[in-house]
């Protein structure tokens, strides 16, 4: 037990766990704010602003994420490398956030009556983002630098401060300006993290000796493209299809109905922060560092075994405890969502289970092989929530969820059986 506990994952895991908390807190009163003051209608909006927020961070951030993981984990150790790879990555996001900042400036009301029904009256919430945009896109520059670094501390307890901050930032303005304050605070909150984070990577490397022109890498750049595009495809392709359902079910279902399923995708979203984050920050830089099957087989069986049964228990609580759930998080106009929680913590499980699967294509830079992945589960899922929702409308599209989950959980452990039922020795 002791071993256990003194272990690097177990260090890693609780801490992690105190940021999941914090965050799932932040989230609870974040919701709890939006419920009283928008309402479901209101919650169905705000989640089409935040899949186009998600897409064009995806855009501005060139997918570079898991790149940068994986290229500063390897060159840390060696200084040049080390200042190849920061400089490409900077002046290669610097430039498309400017560009990225100017057209959600100048387009900004062709972005509002594109993401709201032709509606222009959020034009606004636009332009701030376009002003936010560079620092929040730095921000990701930094913490996924501090993750290739194996800063796993300094990760999380950023997160944690930077939450922290947005949750205030964020409650003021839904007080304040209701559905308007909702828009501006997905918009502004996350940009606390660079202020947060700066300070962190300032403790651990001078970003700016670092940079420079001369030492930016047409091959490094080449090699980012690769993530670049497997992030890409993720980042514009999944919010527009989410964005896509979501307008289907307002117009089957109604707005409200749309809003109830916004709302068990905001509690999937905190339950499932646990294991995203635990990955990103622990297991795929220790997949990256794989250097053979057995290795990367290691990984996935500590991961399933120390995390999944723990998950799926946490799932059954939460099941039981729904309607405490609801009535916590949001309001009674909210209490249609119950009948959705069934299907959609059954698809989260598989959804657990196969993402550390998923890891391995960014790790090992199975481009082509992680796109077919993507447009196969995307089209399932589509045509699967067009399907449902219409013969047990809303709830359909968690039974939707489900399906396309486990098409995906199947198609991986078959893809990747030679790694996960290889024979270790």
């Amino acid at each position: 037990m002791g071993n256990i506990m003194r272990s690097p994952l177990f260090r890693v895991t609780s801490l992690n766990g105190v940021s999941v908390i914090v965050k799932i807190a932040i989230g609870f009163v974040t919701s709890k704010v939006v419920a009283i003051f928008v309402g479901p209608a209101g919650m169905a909006l705000v989640g089409n602003l935040r899949n186009f927020l998600t897409s064009a961070e995806g855009i501005a951030t060139l997918g570079f994420q898991n790149g940068i993981v994986k290229y500063i984990a390897e060159a840390k150790q060696d200084e040049s490398a080390l200042k190849k790879v920061l400089s490409t990555i900077f002046i290669s996001l610097a430039a498309v956030t400017i560009v990225s900042s100017l057209l959600l400036f100048g387009l900004s009301n062709y972005w509002s009556a594109s993401v709201f029904s032709g509606n222009e009256d959020f034009g606004k919430v636009f332009r701030i983002m376009a002003l936010a945009f560079p620092f929040y896109c730095a921000s990701i520059f930094i913490v996924s630098v501090l993750n290739g670094l194996e800063k796993y501390r300094q990760v999380i307890w950023a997160n944690i401060i930077g939450n922290v901050l947005g949750l205030a930032v964020s409650v003021i303005l839904i007080y304040r300006y209701e559905l308007f304050g909702a828009m501006l605070a997905i918009v502004l909150a996350p940009t606390t993290l660079f202020f947060v984070s700066l300070v962190y990577i300032g403790r651990e490397i001078n970003l700016l000796q670092n940079i420079s022109f001369a030492s930016f890498d047409k091959t490094t750049l080449k090699n980012l493209g690769s993530y670049s595009l497997m992030t890409l495809f993720s980042a514009v392709f999944v919010p527009v299809v989410y964005l896509a359902i979501r307008q289907k079910a307002i117009a089957v279902s109604g707005i409200d109905a749309a809003g109830h399923w916004e709302a068990i995708n905001r509690i999937s979203t905190y339950y499932m922060l646990f294991i995203s984050t635990l990955l990103t920050v622990y297991f795929l830089p220790k997949l990256v560092l794989s250097q053979t099957e057995s290795e990367m087989k290691s990984v996935v069986k500590s991961y399933s075994k120390g995390i999944l049964p723990l998950f799926f228990i946490a799932l059954v609580i939460l099941y039981l405890l729904r309607d405490f759930a609801i009535n916590l998080l949001f309001t009674p106009d909210f209490v249609e969502t119950r009948e959705l929680f069934l299907w959609q913590l059954a698809g989260d499980f598989l959804k657990a289970a196969s993402l550390i699967l998923a890891c391995i294509f960014f790790a090992s830079r199975l481009t082509v092989a992680f796109i077919v992945s993507e447009v196969l589960s995307l089209a399932i899922l589509y045509v699967s929530s067009v399907f449902f929702l219409s013969v047990m409308g809303i709830k359909g599209l968690t039974v939707a969820h489900f399906v396309t989950y486990a098409f995906y959980f199947v198609g991986l452990v078959f893809y990747f059986r030679k790694i996960i039922f290889r024979r270790s020795f």
